[in-house]
């Protein structure tokens, strides 16, 4: 492998192929334009060019492709859900993913390791139990193990009565999986670019001009641009965007940290989360364990990073797993959180004619890239919300038909 990488890297008659051509100037008028170039929006422009042959769309990113939450994420692919709706919605996305590296003809890094949700008291043990009959109901692998077959999955974890909160048991999701996640923002992209559509980074949404209540343009840093539909996918900015269309999400934004440390040889296969501490560790596929927690306790828009944070989460991490302290953290991050009341997503129609929503994903839209970007794309194409995301709309909030999932999402991951 080595010599091959010299032979085309020294030869000055090798051009590889491009993958994403430069972008051209903005054109006049789109079939289609997606506000934001994350996962969510890619996959939405590729599904739409594959699935139903509509080409003629612009995806304007504002920075760099998966630039924000998507670069931010921790990566954890999982549908070990609580209430019916999500349950079925992240499964279809985990069953998109684990072909997903074949279909882009891009290595995604899609592996299955395993998810434990840790119990540590008795009303976490009947959250675990109720999760794993709704997901057995509708088809999803997950099961309660207790601390005698976790002494045997898991033998690195600290299963020591003489702590502050000893594990009584977990959730177990044997599909919980984890993806590169850049690898599927820039798979996506380069199928999309191929099939016709452009995109168009470093390009910033500045003004939304709507008329009789429907969009009929787009203000950019580079000009206007006239949308038959417009979908926006821009995740911790979605409040800010929707008010340039002329309407309020019931989102609140607050960021969400992580770290890694240095990379060790392959020791933890499985993902650990707790829900009752508020942290998550997983190990990446070039070595670096990746840890996180709850999200920030005040909303902002910034992503720095907190001592307070790391202090709080490696009190916890070395409960669960003593053998970290040895380890070196390398970096931390944070990325932005769009919070929901019910800890659901908002997808679909808004008040405004023509302009469809993906937001509302909280610390849990990673995993959904698939699902949200294929439906989605549905959505637009048709003009019809399909039935799996239908308890997803933003009239919801309305009518208080929400969508409860904080039992399952309260640690985001």
């Amino acid at each position: 492998m080595v010599f091959g990488l010299l032979k085309y890297g020294l030869n000055p008659r090798f051009h590889p192929k491009e993958f994403i051509k430069e972008s051209r100037d903005l054109k006049p008028s789109y079939d289609v334009v997606i506000i934001g170039g994350g996962g969510h929006g890619l996959a939405a422009a590729y599904y739409l060019a594959r699935d139903w042959g509509i080409t003629n769309v612009a995806v304007l990113e504002k920075s760099w492709l998966g630039g924000g939450n998507t670069g931010r994420n921790t990566a954890i692919i999982r549908s070990n859900y609580l209430t019916p709706e999500g349950v079925e919605f992240y499964d279809e996305s985990v069953q998109l993913y684990k072909n997903l590296s074949q279909e882009l003809d891009y290595n995604i890094l899609y592996s299955e390791r395993g998810h434990f949700t840790l119990a540590h008291t008795d009303s976490a043990i009947r959250t675990s139990r109720w999760r794993a009959e709704v997901n057995k109901h509708l088809g999803v692998n997950s099961e309660v193990v207790y601390r005698d077959d976790l002494a045997q999955m898991v033998p690195l974890l600290n299963l020591s009565e003489d702590v502050r909160y000893p594990v009584l048991g977990a959730l177990y999701h044997p599909p919980g999986a984890i993806a590169r996640h850049d690898a599927v923002a820039w798979g996506y992209a380069g199928r999309a670019a191929e099939l016709g559509a452009e995109i168009h980074q470093n390009t910033e949404v500045i003004g939304i001009n709507v008329e009789n209540d429907k969009v009929i343009s787009l203000e950019t840093n580079k000009g206007t641009v006239t949308c038959g539909k417009v979908l926006q996918a821009v995740a911790g900015q979605s409040s800010e965007v929707s008010r340039l269309a002329g309407f309020d999400l019931p989102i609140r934004t607050i960021p969400l940290q992580a770290c890694v440390s240095l990379p060790v040889k392959p020791i933890l296969d499985p993902i650990i989360v707790s829900g009752s501490l508020h942290v998550y560790i997983s190990q990446s596929d070039r070595g670096e364990f990746v840890m996180g927690g709850s999200t920030d306790p005040y909303p902002r828009y910034q992503t720095s990073s907190s001592l307070d944070f790391m202090e709080g989460l490696m009190g916890h991490i070395l409960e669960l797993l003593p053998f970290m302290g040895e380890l070196p953290v390398l970096r931390q991050w944070a990325g932005l959180a769009d919070m929901t009341p019910d800890f659901s997503p908002v997808m679909g129609e808004t008040p405004v004619q023509n302009y469809y929503i993906d937001a509302g994903w909280g610390t849990w839209g990673f995993k959904a890239t698939c699902v949200s970007g294929k439906r989605m794309a549905e959505t637009l194409a048709t003009g019809v919300t399909p039935k799996i995301l239908e308890p997803f709309a933003l009239d919801r909030f309305r009518t208080f038909d929400l969508v409860g999932e904080k039992g399952a999402a309260s640690v985001g991951h």
